[in-house]
């Protein structure tokens, strides 16, 4: 008879581990250290002019923080790192210099990927939803989409969707237009 030790990772153990590997992204997921690629410009593009939208916005009003690719612990053995999170002035506190985020976002922002779409419309979708996250972004360049959604009695409910070249208002930010055609790379990039 053989014993087989089954020890989940902890999402201190986790942090403890420092930088990530060149090349590669790490998340712990229900224990397990969890590996995906780098990004590629068609999933690099949109976050960075995203970010540029959303930061000038946040800035000019005074309206909190916008960080990326930052640790946030999402439970004991939970530890993801959404590529783009806002905190409203009112909870900026929760940031603490050079520590992983221990409170959940007010904006969870997931830029689609070919290897992420299932964890990013299924397994984040509920974990973010658990953690307290009250608005969730779906970003998708391939499909040149967005979805975004409200956390309402512990569920997301839409609240908000485009695609191609629409300008959309999405929650928590009701008076920023954001030009979806400024997000894709443009196909003579490709």
């Amino acid at each position: 008879m053989s014993v087989v030790s089954t020890t989940k990772m902890t999402a201190r153990q986790f942090l403890m581990l420092g930088d990530d590997p060149p090349g590669v992204r790490l998340e712990l997921v229900n224990g397990e250290i969890a590996v995906s690629p780098s990004p590629r410009p068609r999933h690099s593009r949109p976050e960075k002019m995203l970010a540029r939208i959303l930061l000038n916005h946040i800035v000019e009003r005074d309206l909190g923080e916008l960080l990326g690719d930052v640790d946030t612990i999402f439970g004991e053995y939970d530890v993801r790192r959404p590529d783009l999170i806002y905190h409203t002035k009112d909870r900026a506190h929760v940031i603490r210099g050079g520590e992983a985020l221990g409170a959940p976002p007010d904006l969870c922002v997931e830029i689609v990927s070919p290897s992420s779409g299932q964890i990013d419309r299924e397994d984040k979708f509920k974990q973010y939803a658990a953690g307290g996250v009250q608005f969730y972004w779906i970003l998708d360049p391939e499909g040149q989409t967005i979805e975004a959604f409200r956390l309402v009695a512990g569920k997301y409910r839409p609240v908000g969707k485009g695609s191609g070249k629409d300008v959309v208002r999405l929650l928590p930010f009701s008076d920023l237009d954001i030009p979806l055609g400024q997000l894709w790379l443009p196909e003579n990039q490709e």
